[in-house]
C-alpha cells in the first residue's frame, strides 16, 4: 500500500492526548494544528505536524491529498446503532404525528414488533444487502466504525442471523463494526404470556451459542417499564458476564426506573439514553466510572423535549459519548453531524465537547482507543475531510453533509 500525505488542512483536528476517554476540560482540548498535515503508510499514521514539515517527507511515490480550505478530523465512531433490520416504521411515524406515543404504538403491536416480523421474514443475504446500503450512508456522513446491535430477531436463529450480518458488513464493506447481542430488546409476541420462558431462552440457549460462536463482544438490554425490569436485567446480564460478554444498557429512556444505578451496580461499560436520569443516577455513574451514551436523535425523532442532562454529566466528570441510535423506529438517521448539531443546540454541549464525544470517547467505550478516535502516530488512518474551515461549522450548518472525502485505513472509501 503506497503512502499518502494529507497537506494544508485549515484545521487538523487531531484529538491528540492520552489513550483513554476524555472528561471535563479535556473534552474541549482538540489538539488542532493549523495548516496541519500527516503521512500514513500501511493504513497507519506515521508522522503528524505542520504542512511545511510534512512536505519534506514526501517523495515521488507519495500520494498527496490537498485539504486546503478544509478541516480534517478522525472518522466518527458511532457507539450505538441498530444497523440490521428489514422493513420500515412509516405507519408508526405517521401515528406519532397524530399524537400517539411510543408506548401506545407498542401496546397495539407496532414499534419493535413490526420490525421483528419484517426481519424474521428476511433471509441473511437480504438483510446483508440492506445493511450494506446503510453502511454507505454512515460512511458518507464521516462515520468509519459503528457498534451494531441485534434485537430484531428475538429467536435463537434470527438473532444469530443478525449477528452474522453485522460481522459480514464489517468484512465486506469499509465500515468497521463491533457486534452487540440485544436479545433482550423486547419480549416477542409468542412469549407474551410466558415472559419467564423468553428470559430462560436468552440465558440457556442464546447466550451460550453466541459466546461459543464468538458472534458478539457485548450484551445489551432494554431496561424499561413493559420491557425488562430490574430483576430481569440483573439475571440476564449476570449470565452474559459469565459468558465473558461486556455490558451495555438501554436505561432511563422513557421513565426513570433506576436503570443508571443498576448499570453502575453491574459494572456496565456504557449506560445509553439517560433522558430521564436524575442527579442520583448521574452520581452513581460517575462513582462507577461508566460512560454515558447520549442519543439526541431519538429524542428529536420521537418529538420529545426531554434531552439527557449532558451539562450535569460533564460537570460530574463523566466521559460522555454521542451516538445516532440509528434504528427504524425512533432515530432513522445515520448522520453524526446532525447529532453534533442537536448536542450543541439542545443539550448545551460546546462544539468541541461534541466532537470529542463522537470520536475518541466513543472509541474508548468500544475498547478501540489505541487504534482509532484521534489522528496520532501509530493509529489507523481513519479520517474525514470536510468542506469547511472551522470544526464548529459541522454543528452550525445542519441538514447538509459537509463531508468531502472519507478514508478508512488510509484508503479513500
Amino acid at each position: 500500500m503506497p503512502s499518502i500525505a494529507l497537506l494544508h488542512a485549515s484545521q487538523l483536528v487531531t484529538l491528540a492526548g492520552p489513550p483513554r476517554a476524555r472528561r471535563g476540560k479535556e473534552l474541549s482540548e482538540l489538539g488542532i494544528i493549523s495548516d496541519g498535515a500527516f503521512v500514513a503508510a500501511g493504513g497507519k499514521i506515521i508522522h503528524v505536524g505542520k504542512s511545511t514539515e510534512i512536505e519534506k517527507l514526501c517523495d515521488g511515490e507519495t500520494e498527496v491529498i490537498d485539504a486546503r480550505g478544509c478541516i480534517v478530523l478522525p472518522g466518527f465512531v458511532d457507539a450505538h446503532t441498530h444497523l440490521v433490520f428489514a422493513g420500515n416504521r412509516l405507519d408508526d411515524f405517521e401515528a406519532r404525528a397524530r399524537g400517539e406515543t411510543y408506548e401506545q404504538i407498542a401496546k397495539r403491536g407496532g414499534g419493535i414488533q413490526t420490525t421483528v416480523r419484517a426481519t424474521r421474514a428476511a433471509s441473511e443475504d437480504e438483510l446483508c444487502a440492506l445493511a450494506k446500503r446503510r453502511a454507505s450512508w454512515f460512511l458518507r456522513n464521516g462515520t468509519t466504525m459503528v457498534e451494531a446491535k441485534s434485537g430484531y430477531g428475538l429467536t435463537l436463529e434470527d438473532e444469530l442471523k443478525i449477528l452474522r450480518v453485522i460481522q459480514r458488513v464489517g468484512k465486506e464493506t469499509p465500515l468497521e463494526t463491533v457486534p452487540t447481542f440485544l436479545g433482550a430488546h423486547a419480549v416477542p409476541a409468542e412469549f407474551r404470556e410466558d415472559r419467564a420462558g423468553y428470559i430462560s431462552l436468552i440465558i440457556e440457549e442464546m447466550l451460550p451459542r453466541i459466546a461459543r460462536e464468538r458472534l458478539a463482544e457485548y450484551c445489551d438490554i432494554f431496561c424499561e417499564r413493559d420491557y425488562f425490569d430490574v430483576e430481569d436485567v440483573r439475571r440476564i446480564l449476570t449470565a452474559a458476564k459469565q459468558h465473558e460478554l461486556k455490558l451495555r444498557m438501554h436505561v432511563d429512556q422513557l421513565t426513570n426506573g433506576g436503570g443508571a444505578k443498576l448499570a453502575a451496580e453491574l459494572g456496565a461499560t456504557t449506560a445509553d439514553h439517560l433522558e430521564q436520569t436524575a442527579a442520583d443516577g448521574i452520581s452513581a455513574l460517575a462513582k462507577a466510572n461508566i460512560q454515558p451514551v447520549l442519543l439526541p436523535g431519538s429524542v428529536y425523532a420521537l418529538g420529545s423535549k426531554k434531552y439527557p442532562d449532558a451539562r450535569a454529566m460533564i460537570d460530574a466528570g463523566l466521559a460522555v459519548i454521542l451516538a445516532t441510535d440509528f434504528n427504524p423506529g425512533s432515530s432513522p438517521s445515520p448522520s453524526m453531524p446532525m447529532m453534533l448539531s442537536l448536542a450543541v443546540t439542545q443539550m448545551r454541549m460546546s462544539p468541541a465537547e461534541a466532537v470529542a464525544a463522537a470520536t475518541v470517547n466513543a472509541a474508548a467505550s468500544l475498547n478501540r482507543v489505541d487504534e482509532i478516535g484521534s489522528l496520532e502516530v501509530g493509529k489507523l488512518a481513519n479520517f474525514a475531510i470536510c468542506d469547511c474551515e472551522d470544526y464548529r461549522e459541522l454543528a452550525y450548518w445542519f441538514g447538509i453533509s459537509l463531508v468531502r472525502d472519507v478514508f478508512v485505513r488510509g484508503e479513500r472509501v
